[in-house]
Formats: structure tokens, C-alpha cells, sequence
């Protein structure tokens, strides 16, 4: 998959970029697989909500499932991330954030970049997320919402972690801007909702202010996030380095290899 300068430009631009069922429903049902069998994993990769045991987040999918192996070296995922970024690239992180119904809790605002250079002293933004879709996107699911341009601001928090919601891993509620940065970003850069059905993707921009409100609906929302960073970009801990489901130590340039996500008899790899 190839972009065109004009959704370059509005990557560029707006901080994002949605492409619609870049995925057809057989590679999505082979992905929601995948998931559910590393969401029964026991271990520090799965993160579980507050109150419950409903699973909010899963890291490192990729280490333990063949699909999402795959996934990442994906062309449709890999071409793009190499234009946006101009160079070559390695997976930096992989989680699936799981909404289920009426019990998946809000991601507060936040922007992903403070996060890894707080917690792992990431040198630049020279980074891309990648969203596919799971299950439809609406705006009854508790959508990602993006403040349009509001990367091009750069890191607008005051660079501290105000809190340790999880041991795990850094929670958007650690690094949360304030009701008073917020008010001032929407005034300037308005909120918008990308939405579409199951294997579409969107594309954005670490350092764009994003975040979602709970799943309120009787509809899951699972959003799959591999987040590629470019080659020489690599973390410089000064202490111990994050555990490895949370920050990929292969830093390897990534190569297209388009295996498909479900065999020729329509079963999952």
C-alpha cells in the first residue's frame, strides 16, 4: 500500500491519517483470534482494569502470536510507516487495547511521546503508530478522539509523571494533561473522531494529543497499536531498561514479508 502525496500532506498536516478496511473480515477474524487466546495469558503483559478482571491492555501480542508476527511486517503496515518516517524501521511497541462492553474505562489525554521519554529516554519523535481497527469503530464504542494539528505544538505537558496508576506499564493517566491545557488545545485544534469498520487502520503521530471516553455500549472496541520507530531513534535508559513486552530490545530494520494472516483453507496461521 503506497500513500499519495495528498494524504502525506495531510498526515503531515492534521497528525493522522485513516485508511478504511485496509483489512478484509477473514484477517480481522484471524487477528480477533489471536488476541483472544494472548488475552488468557497470565503474566505482566496483560493489563486489567480497576475495578473487575476485565482485560484493559495486552503488550507484546507479537512475541506470542504468529498473526500478529505477521501483521507488523505487513506491507500495508510497513510501506507507509517507511514514507512517514523516511528511513528504515523496527517495532518499537505492540499492545491491543480492549474495550469490552459497558465496562472498558476512558484513556485519559495524553500524548504517547512524553510517556517513552520519560520512561525510556527515547531521543525524538521519529516514530509512528499504527491503528487497526478489531471491531468497528462508532461513536457509541468510546472511539480514539485526536485534537487535529496539535502535534505541530510538540510536547505541551509539563514533562512530569504525575502518577503510578499500573507497575506494569505507563498509563495515560500518569502523564494526563490538565483540564486547563485541554480547554486551550480544543479552542485551537477542535477534536475529531476517525471511525470505520473492523480492519480499517489509522495512522498517527506520536506526539498528537489524543484519548477516549469509556465504552458505554453493548459493543466491543479493540485497537490493536504497533508503534515503529525509526532506525537510530533507540532508547538510552540510564538505568535498567523497561521490560521487554513493553519495549522491543530487537532493534533490526524490519523487511516486508506479506505471509498471509489465515492459511489457504481459511484457518488462522
Amino acid at each position: 500500500m503506497r500513500l499519495t502525496d495528498d494524504e502525506v500532506r495531510g498526515y503531515r498536516e492534521r497528525g493522522f491519517l485513516l485508511v478504511e478496511s485496509l483489512f478484509g473480515p477473514e484477517e480481522v477474524d484471524a487477528l480477533r483470534a489471536a488476541f483472544l487466546r494472548d488475552s488468557r495469558v497470565p503474566g505482566e503483559q496483560r493489563i486489567l482494569e480497576d475495578k473487575g478482571d476485565t482485560v484493559r491492555a495486552v503488550y507484546g501480542s507479537h512475541r506470542r502470536q504468529p498473526e500478529f508476527a505477521a501483521l507488523v511486517r505487513n506491507s500495508r503496515l510497513l510501506e507507509p510507516a517507511h514514507r512517514l518516517l523516511g528511513r528504515d524501521v523496527y517495532l518499537f511497541q505492540l499492545k491491543v487495547n480492549a474495550k469490552p462492553p459497558f465496562t472498558g474505562e476512558q484513556w485519559a489525554w495524553h500524548q504517547d511521546f512524553l510517556a517513552w521519554q520519560l520512561a525510556d529516554n527515547l531521543p525524538a519523535p521519529r516514530l509512528l503508530n499504527v491503528g487497526v481497527f478489531l471491531d468497528d469503530v462508532t461513536e457509541f464504542n468510546g472511539p480514539v478522539i485526536f485534537l487535529p494539528g496539535s502535534h505541530r505544538d510538540g510536547l505541551v505537558g509539563d514533562r512530569t509523571r504525575h502518577s503510578t496508576r499500573s507497575v506494569q506499564h505507563v498509563d495515560p493517566d500518569d502523564i494526563s494533561l490538565t483540564p486547563a491545557q485541554m480547554a486551550d488545545l480544543v479552542n485551537r485544534h477542535g477534536m475529531e473522531s476517525p471511525k470505520g469498520p473492523a480492519g480499517s487502520v489509522v495512522f498517527f503521530d506520536p506526539e498528537i494529543v489524543h484519548g477516549s471516553a469509556p465504552n458505554m455500549s453493548p459493543f466491543p472496541r479493540k485497537l490493536l497499536i504497533a508503534t515503529y520507530n525509526a532506525v537510530g531513534n533507540e532508547p538510552r535508559p540510564t538505568g535498567e531498561p523497561r521490560p521487554e513486552y513493553l519495549i522491543c530490545r530487537d532493534n533490526r530494520p524490519l523487511r516486508i514479508s506479506d505471509e498471509p494472516l489465515v492459511t489457504a483453507g481459511g484457518e488462522n496461521r
